[in-house]
């Protein structure tokens, strides 16, 4: 199993969007693992000079790259897996993740997030990270442990969707925004395209579920991941699902938050019914009594809900 390192350039990245047509910047076997680098800002959001707060390279390098590039998402990849093609499933393992720089950016913007009838006028905090420590500490004094992880991972969409914006949230993966996704958890994708052509960028160093105000503390990350294909044995993978060292995850995301609840349902009844003998009426049952559902964010045009079954209650 070979090893890779891809870093952020403007070679490597493009800024808030997916598509089939993107050619992959690297390729690897199946059972590879990548240390991925992410970086996270455009031009509005940095901090200034006289903050004391260095900006990577690889940021300004980007950004330059890019004039008047307005997306926050800076996506690193697409990364090519020999061999996977259309309904296999991609396993994504994620290694470890670790702070890329010594701060992180929150912004609230006019006319986004949960409540923007009530706030009306941009607010941005620059925000100092102590890597280590891994904490981050607020302006007004509070220290929050850091909780990194990776807001956007996803494959090549269907061809069909064209050019689409990395902030919805779809079936290919995408804008999840799923705080349950640290290091030691994994994700699994349907694959769309030859290759399946994996991005990841996004990176936050900790967020609550829902992400009410749009951003959560966004930062550069590296992440290592590790990459393993399933070939198509059955029905395909119909939505992204993922699994933690104590749970397996279920996903729902729709622009109406009632029917992201219900997709991310029929998701986990489906899950435990392809695991056991349980019944559609008793799984049905089952998630009434012991899964957790969570509003995994509020703000992404395409909202979203997790479902969280606890390992070894039923298997």
């Amino acid at each position: 199993m070979a090893h890779h390192i891809l870093r952020a350039s403007p070679e490597t990245t493009r800024a808030g969007v997916f598509s089939a047509s993107f050619a992959p910047v690297l390729t690897i076997a199946s059972g590879d693992s990548v240390d991925l680098q992410s970086v996270s800002g455009r031009a509005a959001v940095l901090p200034p000079p006289e903050s004391g707060l260095a900006v990577p390279p690889a940021v300004l390098e980007i950004i330059a790259a890019n004039p008047g590039m307005r997306s926050g998402h800076i996506l690193t990849g697409p990364i090519a897996i020999a061999g996977a093609e259309p309904g296999d499933t991609l396993e994504v393992r994620i290694d470890s993740i670790e702070p890329g720089a010594d701060w992180g950016y929150n912004m609230i913007a006019p006319l986004m997030g949960t409540l923007p009838e009530d706030f009306h006028e941009m607010h941005l905090m620059h925000i100092p990270v102590d890597r280590a420590r891994r904490t981050c500490k607020l302006p007004w004094g509070t220290e929050l442990p850091l909780a990194p992880f990776f807001g956007v991972m996803g494959v090549a969409p269907p061809p069909a969707f064209g050019v689409i914006a990395s902030k919805e949230p779809r079936i290919h993966g995408g804008n999840l925004d799923n705080k349950e996704l640290q290091a030691g958890s994994t994700l699994f994708l349907p694959v769309h395209v030859p290759g399946a052509n994996f991005s990841a960028g996004d990176g936050h160093g900790v967020q609550g579920d829902g992400e009410v105000c749009v951003t959560a503390l966004e930062m550069c990350l590296d992440g290592r991941f590790t990459f393993i294909l399933h070939k198509n044995q059955g029905a395909p993978l119909a939505m992204p699902r993922a699994e933690t060292p104590t749970h397996y995850i279920s996903m729902g995301m729709n622009e109406d938050l009632d029917q992201a609840m219900k997709q991310a349902l029929r998701e986990m009844i489906s899950f435990i019914c392809g695991r056991t003998n349980l019944s559609r009426e008793q799984a049905y049952a089952f998630c009434s009594l012991a899964v957790d559902f969570h509003v995994t964010q509020s703000v992404n045009g395409e909202k979203g809900v997790h479902g969280m079954l606890k390992k070894g209650q039923l298997f």
